[in-house]
């Protein structure tokens, strides 16, 4: 079907897309309108940690389809309750809320937190982000995002979010006041180049936020579900926040979050909290085959081992091309290009014949990796050759 018969302008434009339109996708890659395949190493932005359409998510939703789609959320469900459970023991949190999304998740982290401060801070609510994180684009957790410009986009802000600089504990130490409730962080900044927290920073920030009587909240809606190599970003550096957030992995490619926290800090009564769709057992179902998937003996150490492969080949290429190396953990990677040919590269790599390369440049001059977890060792190697095909053609311009 050509791209002219589809009526693209009845959806609301909110950002340049190419004119092609996604029919297909197994593993890790996509058919377009036009039968051409494109290897995607953006996964939904780290959404499809399965990769497309595989075949314990399509048979999950199948077998939950024909038994029960949504009681409401007055009314407990055997999925949701069975999910919950699974994480729950695989980490160091008591209690499970179910969200649709990670910024309904993140708004849920902070809700929660303000009403922690209520009861034992006498009223504190702020909570320390960083520049260049990212939370979600809701009027709070935008508020609570470090990203440039957006101060002013939907001004007036939320207020309560005040920023710290990431990996720099005194810059941290300097905004706590008696109004502070909570610091809150990505593991990785994902949106903002991916950028680690360092583990002695985490273990700063632990300490620290201990010492103030602060709650501690780790965003993993991109870091969480194994795309570190832990099944937890929080994980590699051996630390125990007070509540963390899930997305995008967690559903493998349908909607579905979740904002989790430890007994002593599960603090909403009803009323608080609350969504027409939360822990609906067609969303659950698929996450608890996520799960199952992600916790399989070896599995865990295979991404590992394919993110230290990655990381290996990407600096080859950077010292091949005059590039300015890479970072990351596990398959959430970037490689620093030096100069802001980012989104010129993205273009070439898609348009490549017979078969397109999709990539993400989050800033101009840098390249994010968020292939599926299960991505092979051909499927990387693939990539990356077609990657030194595009260097070559845009550096020697």
């Amino acid at each position: 079907m050509e791209f002219s018969q589809y009526n693209v302008n009845s959806l609301m434009y909110i950002t340049p897309r190419p004119e092609i339109v996604f029919t297909e996708g197994s593993g890790m890659w996509l058919t377009d309108n036009n039968g051409k395949r494109y290897l995607d190493y953006l996964q939904g932005w780290a959404v499809n940690c399965l990769g497309h359409s595989p075949a314990v998510i399509s048979d999950a939703l199948i077998a939950q389809s024909k038994k029960l789609l949504n009681p409401s959320p007055a009314f407990y469900n055997a999925p949701m309750v069975e999910l919950a459970t699974l994480l729950t023991q695989n980490s160091c949190f008591d209690r499970v809320f179910f969200t649709n999304s990670g910024a309904e998740a993140n708004e849920g982290a902070i809700k929660l937190a303000r009403k922690w401060g209520q009861l034992n801070k006498n009223g504190a609510f702020e909570i320390i982000t960083f520049d260049h994180g990212f939370h979600g684009r809701t009027l709070a957790t935008m508020s609570a995002s470090g990203k440039p410009g957006w101060d002013k986009l939907f001004a007036p802000q939320v207020s309560g979010f005040p920023k710290a600089d990431l990996n720099d504990i005194a810059s941290v130490e300097k905004l706590i006041t008696d109004k502070t409730v909570a610091v809150m962080l990505e593991p990785i900044q994902g949106e903002g180049g991916v950028i680690p927290a360092n583990r002695e920073f985490m273990h700063e920030l632990r300490a620290l936020t201990k010492k103030h009587g602060i709650l501690l909240i780790v965003d993993e809606v991109q870091s969480g579900m194994g795309r570190t190599g832990e099944l937890f970003a929080y994980q590699l550096s051996g630390i125990t926040p007070d509540i963390m957030t899930l997305a995008k992995g967690i559903g493998g490619g349908v909607p579905l979050g979740a904002l989790l926290s430890t007994e002593a800090v599960a603090c909403f009564v009803p009323g608080d909290q609350g969504g027409t769709y939360n822990g609906a057992p067609l969303m659950t179902a698929v996450g608890i085959a996520v799960l199952k998937e992600l916790t399989k003996p070896g599995f865990l150490n295979s991404v590992k081992e394919k993110a230290q492969y990655l990381s290996d080949e990407l600096n080859k290429l950077s010292e091949e091309f005059g590039l300015q190396g890479e970072r990351g953990e596990g398959l959430l990677r970037a490689l620093k290009l030096g100069s802001n040919i980012g989104a010129e590269i993205v273009e070439v790599a898609r348009n490549m014949e017979p078969v397109g390369l999709l990539l993400n440049s989050p800033r101009p001059d840098l390249l994010r990796f968020m292939p599926a977890l299960n991505v092979t060792k051909e499927e990387l190697d693939l990539m990356l050759s077609m990657l030194r095909t595009v260097l070559k053609q845009v550096k020697n311009k």
